[in-house]
């Protein structure tokens, strides 16, 4: 029996929609169990949008990360697209201007179960500018693909909030949107009125591919349920002159640059015997973004266990044995990232400066580790009245 998606309930029952003038938030992952687009299955029931946002990489899900993109018009609707994600920081979230003929906006994003992961971050933003209008938020809700259960990493300091880190959660929160958004309501916009329209089905400690759902890519990096395992430690690569793949068809299964010792790199990891994965010495030239052009020495990832797996972690120990190997061409992102440009990349991701300090050898990685340890244990206790889904 297959999961039912919140937008396949409230298509099948729109009441909240009826004679009501809303917007829909989504992309093009957000579709029914028979692939059809939420904005359509939503005009099908309860009449056109009056308009659409879109998350960043667009409505298409065709712009790169961190790539401006423009207003549009969708064809089939004829409604206008309002880019949510732009030149600045000033986009992420919907003006006045185009809330101040709504009575509610739906949000049906498919998230991937990680902080860094920036479409939870649109939905908080989206509710602030909601709550602000008067305007009501209906979120249709989506399983956790990497499942509901485990946790990994430490919360946020100010100094590191940023559009990457928007939410007080662990890098890896086990939430679905819906139960984020019930969070964030009672904690930042108690005057926001919001409903969740609940899956049907859904297990927390079930994966994706349990739901009998389909897999439609929700950005152009994330090409499959593997990948969105590999994010929440393979993401931290971004925050190097490291690739991590982007530019081949593996992205953030692959690791490497043109000066990397792909063969030593898998020896040194290999011996730490890390939990349910390991690595294979490879080489790859990627089309575009970081070395485009260039064959990399590197390494895969390869997933064995993925309940026993600790991406989070395994991410940490990755880019310390890669400095080690490499201390003079290994280097932290100088660029801006994610319109801040004060901060390095690897604390925003993160949340802070441990990170950081363990990879550069600053820091023990167990004591980085026994600190997220008891944040998560402490997120577990303050998550548990927003669940929507039992905990075993």
């Amino acid at each position: 029996m297959r999961v039912v998606t919140g937008l396949e309930v409230l298509a099948s029952d729109p009441a909240p929609l009826r004679g009501r003038r809303f917007a829909v938030l989504a992309n093009q992952a957000a579709v029914t169990a028979d692939l059809v687009p939420a904005w359509a299955a939503l005009a099908a029931a309860a009449g056109a949008p009056v308009r659409l946002f879109a998350p960043e990489h667009g409505l298409w899900g065709v712009a790169q990360d961190m790539e401006a993109v423009g207003h549009a018009i969708e064809p089939a609707l004829g409604v206008p697209i309002v880019s949510l994600y732009g030149s600045s920081a000033e986009t992420l979230a919907p003006r006045h201007a185009d809330l101040d003929d709504l009575d509610a906006v739906v949000v049906d994003l498919p998230d991937i179960g990680c902080r860094y992961y920036t479409f939870a971050a649109t939905m908080a933003h989206t509710m602030a500018a909601c709550e602000r209008a008067g305007v009501e938020v209906i979120v249709c809700d989506r399983p956790d693909p990497i499942n509901g259960e485990a946790l990994a990493g430490g919360g946020v300091a100010p100094e590191c909030r940023s559009f990457v880190s928007e939410l007080q959660t662990p890098v890896r929160h086990g939430m679905t949107l819906g139960e984020l958004a019930l969070l964030l309501r009672a904690e930042r916009h108690l005057d926001l009125t919001l409903t969740v329209v609940p899956c049907r089905g859904w297990e927390r400690g079930s994966w994706w591919d349990a739901t009998g759902l389909p897999w439609v890519a929700p950005s152009p990096n994330m090409p499959s349920l593997l990948t969105a395992t590999l994010y929440p430690g393979a993401c931290l690569v971004e925050a190097t002159n490291l690739s991590e793949g982007r530019g081949t068809t593996r992205p953030f299964q692959l690791v490497g640059a043109p000066w990397l010792d792909g063969d030593a790199l898998q020896r040194r990891l290999a011996a730490l015997a890390l939990p349910g994965v390991a690595f294979r010495a490879t080489r790859f030239r990627p089309a575009f973004q970081k070395h485009a052009g260039e064959v990399c020495g590197g390494i895969e990832w390869h997933v064995a266990d993925r309940d026993a797996f600790r991406p989070l972690e395994t991410g940490v120990i990755l880019l310390r044995e890669v400095r080690a190997l490499h201390p003079r061409e290994f280097a932290w992102r100088s660029e801006a990232y994610e319109f801040v440009a004060a901060v390095p990349a690897i604390d925003l991701l993160t949340g802070s400066a441990h990170v950081r300090e363990v990879v550069e050898g600053r820091l023990d990685l167990a004591e980085l580790a026994a600190g997220w340890s008891r944040h998560c244990a402490d997120f577990r206790d303050r998550r548990r009245e927003f669940l929507l889904y039992p905990e075993r």
